[in-house]
């Protein structure tokens, strides 16, 4: 138990990751839950389809108004204390909703509602996260550290939180909510105990004046600047492109809704392998290796997808595309946050999730027209066009990126 300990938690990441990961873990696993039970909450209050797609963008929409001023909040403000302040507000959110269903007295607006707020304090609580880890961890370190976030939070959001979610939703339509609650107030209480303190900045600018010193940043470092208009470009494409994945699997591969179900895991286990691939890969290959192997993958899994009918070739292909998502998502996370200034972290980091999360957004709103006026197999056509000019793009500016820097100049 001892050596399985070490192997998880090596003493090198430092003693506040060791509070900090449990956190990320207690309240990936109440998020996980959420992704089964919020939609069966809404579809249990509406049978209309658009006000059950609704409920996500409403989520969404606080990360396209307040992401960049998150960002600023986030270097202003102690990051700790803005991380348990954004989980206690969840949790009490979390209660009074689920007390609310609980009673049958929550109306539709209502949900979306909770669904907002809960929205806009995770635009602080992600920017803030993100900046701690720099401040908590070794330099040096930060790859090992990220591969164990972006490892757990696969693990429990898309394997173990969904089910447990839905096994919650079956006892009770407000007990999900009320045990996601609880996990936010226990993930507040471990981030409470971090010791580390940023500095914070002397000086006091005009808000807006702090946006733009971060957006300008970003847009002079050609490395980070790559990563964000790649992962624009990379949401778009895959958000339109799996908006119709459900029907894709049925009418195109065949597939019955278990089978589906099945599916969709061959992508997350995929996910569970992608902190060892890390692992094995990074030191003999390199970063800018595995950021540009990265575009290539996603580019040909758009291919496959826009030409078979295999469920067998599509499965593989899946397993495939969630060990590069957790590689890329850790690559790329720790050359932003080694590249970055400190005193700039929360702001770049905001640009970049905005660019993120917008992607995301576009996606989703141009996959289902695409797919009803083209086809199914036409958003992964679409999808593999722009990742071939993507690649083409991103490709020589890439080289500024590289996990092992430890300066912040510009490329």
């Amino acid at each position: 138990m001892s050596s399985l300990r070490t192997f998880l938690l090596p003493a090198e990441l430092g003693p506040d990751f060791r509070k900090i990961w449990p956190a990320s873990i207690i309240s990936n696993l109440g998020d996980g839950a959420m992704l089964a039970a919020g939609p069966l909450l809404v579809a249990s209050i509406t049978r209309e389809p658009a006000a059950v797609g609704a409920a996500a963008f409403v989520q969404q929409l606080p990360w396209l108004l307040f992401a960049l001023l998150s960002g600023a909040l986030v270097d202003r403000l102690d990051r700790r204390l803005m991380i348990v302040a954004a989980d206690i507000f969840r949790c009490a959110v979390l209660t009074a909703l689920g007390i609310a269903v609980l009673l049958e007295t929550s109306p539709l607006w209502g949900v979306y509602a909770a669904l907002f707020l809960l929205g806009t304090a995770e635009t602080l609580a992600d920017n803030a996260s993100g900046a701690l880890l720099v401040s908590a961890v070794p330099k040096t370190q930060l790859g090992k550290a990220n591969a164990r976030l972006f490892a757990s939070g696969t693990v429990l959001q898309q394997l173990g939180g969904p089910p447990l979610g839905a096994l919650l939703f079956a006892v009770g339509a407000g007990v999900p909510l009320v045990f996601d609650a609880v996990t936010f107030a226990a993930a507040a209480a471990l981030i409470a105990r971090v010791a580390v303190r940023p500095p914070l900045p002397a000086a006091r600018t005009a808000i807006w004046t702090d946006v733009r010193e971060g957006v300008r940043w970003l847009w002079h470092h050609a490395g980070v600047r790559t990563l964000a208009c790649s992962i624009l470009v990379m949401n778009i494409t895959f958000c339109a492109a799996f908006a119709t994945w459900v029907l894709y699997a049925r009418e195109r591969l065949g597939l019955s809704e278990t089978q589906f179900g099945l599916l969709v895991s061959v992508g997350a286990v995929g996910g569970v392998l992608g902190m060892p691939v890390y692992h094995l890969l990074e030191p003999r290959v390199g970063s800018l290796t595995l950021l540009r192997a990265g575009l290539v993958i996603e580019t040909t899994v758009h291919l496959i997808l826009a030409l078979t009918r295999s469920p067998w070739v599509a499965g593989a292909t899946m397993a495939v595309f969630g060990v590069h998502a957790v590689v890329w998502g850790i690559v790329s996370t720790t050359a932003r946050q080694l590249a970055t200034p400190e005193p700039l972290m929360g702001r770049v980091n905001s640009v970049y999730l905005l660019a993120s999360v917008g992607g995301a957004a576009i996606g989703s709103a141009l996959g289902g027209v695409l797919a009803q006026r083209y086809g199914l197999a036409a958003p992964f056509a679409i999808a593999f066009v722009a990742m071939v000019l993507m690649t083409a793009v991103a490709w020589r500016p890439l080289r500024h990126v590289s996990v092992r820097r430890t300066a912040a100049t510009p490329g």
